[in-house]
């Protein structure tokens, strides 16, 4: 008998690898914008505009009535953009995407539909383990936009955040300089026969960077001090002009602080922002001069800050006025509306193309860091160690 000729060969039998393709299928997308609550908060996430990018691309956006009224976006304006005007605050919540500027609270969280998509701020200091444990029961998908990465690795929302609270600063020590109740009468601006508006930058970020813009453009000479020396290169690199930069030298920083007409506080922590100018240091600065604290976000870096409000935003210490408002950006919350909904629109479209957030999720590695809730599993080391809960790598969670 003969043997019979299989008609194929040892290794074509062999079990062989091979590529799986992830199918990116188009989706439709069903948003609710709630109104915000929290105090302050008068931003709204997305603008009409923006609403009607969305509508146009096939997509449903559920606004609470009333929730551009703090940006000045009426809910006429939102209804021509194509966007569906509730008065239900349960209704919005139901929506299986919820976009919010503040992070919803526990009794919002009640209202929210579980495997739905959050995303919003997470401000992970003024949280607590409860408001976890409630979006875990949820099974809640969530991510905190300021923990977002463009594409060169910067954390986009807190850029753009940071932009608008480093020119503010100078825009509101102009106003309390003028304020005849309060400030010298002085005014942002190089007239000639006139010396120049002193100012002292603390920090050489973002915020510094966008507070040093704007002095120098109304004619202030301005002094940056950072312990980086790298960041006081780049700032000015950035700014296309040599300005007096010093590490942080408390002869200097003293020296310069009882020449200033205002000092801007512009330094972030790990935890808490380090307190760079002393009681005794303010002391003798002059009287009528102004301190506006950006870094009263995080508890402020000089030693007589202490937290104001937008209503009562200025106190005087050792005749300095003192402006320490944690959210600057509100005070201008058309601007800041304009500025957080340009971060939001590419990735709504971007979760909708992909087909889904699971999929943008694993295409967009910036999208994948701001991820910190994966179907009510924690996904974020930070928070994990901060309120000592546990967590899975979302790696694990999304092949």
């Amino acid at each position: 008998m003969s043997k019979q000729l299989s008609p194929f060969t040892k290794e074509q039998l062999l079990p062989q690898e091979e590529m799986l393709e992830v199918k990116k299928r188009k989706g439709n997308l069903y948003i609710g914008i709630p109104k915000e609550t929290s105090f302050q908060e008068r931003r709204v996430c997305l603008t009409p505009d923006a609403v009607s990018a969305l509508i146009s691309n096939g997509h449903r956006v559920l606004l609470e009535s009333g929730a551009g009224d703090g940006a000045n976006f009426s809910d006429s304006e939102y209804s021509e953009a194509g966007a569906e005007i509730a008065k239900d605050t349960a209704k919005v919540f139901s929506c299986p995407i919820i976009l919010k500027v503040e992070p919803p609270s526990l009794e919002e969280i009640k209202l929210i539909n579980p495997q739905a998509i959050l995303i919003s701020a997470l401000q992970i200091k003024t949280q607590n383990k409860f408001y976890f444990e409630a979006l875990a029961k949820k099974r809640i998908t969530a991510i905190g936009f300021e923990f977002i990465r463009d594409e060169d690795g910067s954390f986009l929302a807190v850029r753009q955040l940071s932009e608008i609270a480093g020119t503010a600063s100078i825009l509101i020590a102009s106003e309390l300089l003028a304020n005849p109740n309060h400030g010298n009468g002085l005014m942002f601006g190089n007239i000639s026969g006139v010396p120049p508006t002193e100012v002292v930058i603390i920090g050489a970020g973002t915020v510094g960077e966008f507070a040093a813009r704007s002095a120098i453009g109304l004619g202030a000479n301005i002094r940056v001090f950072d312990n980086s020396v790298t960041k006081l290169r780049n700032i000015q690199s950035n700014l296309g002009q040599t300005v007096y930069t010093s590490t942080m030298q408390p002869k200097n920083l003293l020296k310069a602080l009882k020449r200033c007409d205002v000092a801007i506080g512009a330094v972030r922590g790990k935890n808490r922002s380090p307190i760079l100018v002393s009681e005794e240091m303010v002391e003798q600065m002059k009287p009528g001069a102004v301190i506006i604290d950006v870094s009263i976000d995080m508890g402020g870096c000089f030693e007589t800050s202490e937290i104001t409000t937008h209503i009562k935003p200025v106190f005087q210490k050792h005749n300095v006025i003192h402006y320490c408002v944690p959210n600057i950006p509100a005070k201008y919350p058309r601007t800041s509306s304009v500025s957080i909904s340009n971060i939001f629109t590419p990735y709504l479209l971007k979760i909708a193309e992909d087909g889904g957030i699971e999929n943008a999720l694993r295409f967009d590695r910036g999208l994948k860091n701001g991820l910190y809730f994966y179907h009510g599993i924690l996904t974020n080391k930070s928070v994990a160690n901060w309120f000592d809960l546990d967590y899975s790598d979302v790696n694990l969670l999304i092949f």
